[in-house]
């Protein structure tokens, strides 16, 4: 029987962490070592959002390229990782079955799913499907597109909600220390998460300190509500990783079981 693996979210920060050498960058690198091998990996991506949940099932997903002004090696990389359409299928009935009303689609891999893995498991080799986030859906939809999703883990499927703990584009401060508002926003989804804290959680606008501050728009939180799901009721969660980028972008990072 495989391992039973733990579900994660990741702080992907900007694109370019996988050219430059930071804390995050340096955790990421190291992460693959500190977990089995997983036979496939699903990513629910700040970066994808539909309608309805949606699941990649192309075969050879191509890279996506979601950015702009960064140096022009990064637009040169690649990550080359097959798809798993029986994979995509279950997932699809797995959605179905809690009622989710699932679609399906050929897209590929935006950086919220590519610059992690690029940096966690370089190789690219081993299959990777990608699930939406469901446009305007709140935490309490996430979190139930992720309970939906919890026994995957028990067959050797790591899921991955890849976002940012705090994304607030307008108020970088590259050099600087993180602001009070966002310091005390991340300080507060640590302790949440390690309570395993589902009502805070699910109600984080109203809830957490500078929420509307800290993510002017709720995207970059919603793909930890599918991971903290997709680890079964009653999960809590630790610390893989606290550090800041860019000023006020926090790059923690969470490992849920």
């Amino acid at each position: 029987m495989p391992d039973l693996l733990p579900t994660l979210f990741l702080s992907h920060g900007a694109p370019d962490v996988v050219l430059r050498d930071t804390p995050a960058s340096a955790f990421l690198r190291g992460l693959a070592a500190t977990l089995p091998r997983p036979r496939a990996i699903v990513v629910a991506s700040a970066h994808w959002e539909e309608d309805s949940v949606t699941v990649e099932t192309g075969r050879t997903p191509t890279t996506i390229h979601d950015f702009g002004g960064f140096p022009a090696e990064l637009y040169r990389q690649r990550y080359a990782a097959p798809g798993d359409s029986t994979l995509a299928a279950r997932i699809g009935a797995m959605l179905t079955d809690a009622g989710l009303k699932p679609r399906t689609r050929e897209r590929g891999f935006d950086h919220g799913v590519w610059t992690p893995l690029l940096l966690a498991w370089p190789a690219a080799d081993i299959p990777v499907v990608a699930v939406s986030l469901v446009r305007d859906g709140d935490a309490a939809t996430h979190h139930r597109i992720g309970l939906a999703l919890a026994s995957l883990r028990s067959q050797g499927v790591l899921v991955i909600g890849s976002g940012s703990a705090v994304h607030n584009l307008g108020v970088l401060a590259p050099g600087q220390p993180p602001a009070s508002w966002a310091a005390s926003f991340e300080e507060w989804l640590v302790r949440a998460v390690e309570a395993g804290d589902a009502p805070a959680l699910t109600t984080w606008l109203t809830s957490a300190p500078d929420a509307r501050y800290a993510h002017p728009t709720p995207d970059h939180l919603m793909p930890l509500l599918v991971a903290f799901g997709a680890a079964g009721a009653n999960a809590k969660g630790r610390v893989l990783h606290r550090s800041w980028d860019y000023g006020n972008i926090a790059m923690a990072s969470f490992a849920f079981g």
